[in-house]
């Protein structure tokens, strides 16, 4: 479900890294630059936007060994604006990018649930192993947990939920058991009911089991009760539970839409959020942007590019459409 476009003959990483040491200098085959001078921003593209998270962190560590210098400095010192913050997102390992994204996220929590929303995307849309991954990032990024920074700067019953999230390791095949989705759609219900939205047996069934059950119990709940799940968390109320919930529900029952969701909210109205675009694009250009791409005409009647396009220009715009596979 991936949209890079990797070749079918991926070069060394020493070559690659030597590519983008000529594109940092200008002296590619790719510029169009006078006389060389300035950055090939096309080849920084070309390069790294079409080889896999695993690729790339060759051609780092191959950066480092040919010439020294960190490939991170070299893109922040040669690139600018918004291109090069998503260059640098692009490049970072997977795991330390989401650490660094979970720990700007907890430094703007007060400023309202949004801003949580990435550490619910990596707790619910990725696998137990890259959230492992992350909480170990975390951990030698910032000299402490995940889990202690949610202690100290969100309030309950937020806390109580995140939490158990970011703490389980959920068994990651397909496992399905019919009789427990019925028994723990039906709790899911009476909480509900009851707006109990944070009660312990909600949060435990919702931070331990397999994706594949949780999805098989939402589907039940909606069977046996006549309505989504996420619309009965709706007619509790307002609040940043609800609204914290209902994104739970949705990145694990259909993270695609989730995505889709975060993309169209960056870019419609006053201004473009290019950290939620770069986050979701980069993010999922090898998870499922296929499916992205495919939910959204039907969730907002325009192409994802076509509104890429429409609210981003230059170099940045064509590293997006890179990622999506609409380039190259």
């Amino acid at each position: 479900m991936s949209t890079l476009k990797v070749p079918d003959l991926v070069p060394p990483p020493e070559q690659d890294a030597k590519r983008l040491k000529e594109a940092f200098d200008g002296l590619s085959k790719f510029s169009f630059s006078f006389l060389g001078l300035g950055t090939d921003e096309k080849a920084v593209t070309w390069v790294l936007g079409q080889r896999t998270a695993s690729q790339r962190q060759l051609i780092r560590q191959a950066y480092q060994r040919l010439y020294n210098e960190s490939l991170i400095d070299n893109i922040t010192s040669e690139l600018s604006g918004d291109f090069k913050d998503a260059v640098i997102m692009l490049t970072l390992d997977p795991a330390e990018r989401d650490a660094k994204m979970a720990k700007e996220a907890l430094k703007k929590s007060k400023s309202g649930v949004k801003h949580l929303q990435v550490i619910v995307e990596i707790s619910c849309s990725s696998s137990p192993y890259h959230l492992a991954a992350v909480r170990q990032a975390y951990c030698a990024l910032f000299d402490c947990s995940i889990e202690e920074d949610i202690t100290a700067v969100v309030s309950m019953p937020l806390r109580k939920v995140l939490l158990r999230l970011v703490s389980s390791f959920r068994y990651d095949k397909e496992l399905l058991d019919i009789e427990a989705a019925a028994s723990e759609a039906n709790q899911l219900h009476e909480a509900i009911k009851a707006k109990q939205l944070d009660h312990d047996q909600v949060v435990h069934i919702l931070a331990t089991r397999n994706f594949f059950q949780l999805k098989a119990t939402f589907e039940r709940y909606e069977q046996m009760h006549g309505s989504p799940i996420d619309e009965d968390i709706s007619s509790v109320g307002k609040g940043d539970l609800v609204s914290l919930m209902k994104m739970v529900i949705l990145c694990i029952r259909c993270p695609e839409r989730h995505f889709a969701e975060v993309i169209r909210t960056s870019i419609v109205g006053f201004g473009t959020d290019e950290a939620a675009l770069n986050r979701a694009i980069i993010t999922r250009a090898e998870v499922d942007m296929k499916l992205i791409k495919e939910v959204y005409p039907i969730m907002y009647k325009n192409t994802l590019e076509d509104d890429v396009i429409g609210d981003t220009s230059g170099d940045y715009q064509d590293f997006l459409l890179t990622l999506t596979g609409s380039k190259f």
